[in-house]
């Protein structure tokens, strides 16, 4: 299937690599049915883009890569939109935010506090506010830092 992305232009996707977020992303509820596309420049960056709405898509890296001992609490309430089977642990990814003028001292954050759950066996994903006290902003620098820690 064809998904069109005002970022990548139009993208050949599977309907198999397609997420479901049953009660949509965090401020984009609207919107449950996602793809993971990869970043041809940065290597452990990853854009999660909506397949129905072609100007959405959000920067996403796993937050072990830059934070080490990154751990996040979740209920059976987290868990349960994912329909994981028993004994499963769901991917965790978090949002790369970007501050500033890309070539002005833009830096990035990633949003640690909401982080994005994703069953791959199900194909069905949720983000959720960690009980954990994680910053919303967890400041990385500039995107050097995102290349260099890939």
């Amino acid at each position: 299937m064809q998904i069109n992305t005002t970022r990548f232009g139009a993208v050949e996707v599977q309907p198999s690599d397609v997420l479901e977020f049953p009660l949509g992303l965090i401020g984009l509820e609207p919107w449950t049915k996602w793809v993971v596309l990869a970043d041809g420049e940065n290597p452990g960056l990853g854009w999660l883009q909506s397949t129905e709405r072609a100007d959405l898509a959000l920067a996403v890296v796993s937050p072990r890569r830059y934070v080490p001992d990154y751990k996040v609490r979740l209920s059976a309430r987290d868990l349960s939109p994912l329909e994981a089977p028993e004994g499963v642990t769901p991917q965790v990814v978090v949002a790369v935010s970007s501050h500033g003028v890309e070539g002005q001292g833009a830096a990035l954050s990633l949003n640690l506090k909401a982080p994005i759950l994703v069953c791959l066996e199900t194909r069905r994903g949720r983000q959720v506010v960690a009980k954990d006290d994680h910053p919303v902003q967890h400041w990385l620098g500039g995107p050097a830092q995102l290349r260099r820690s890939a």
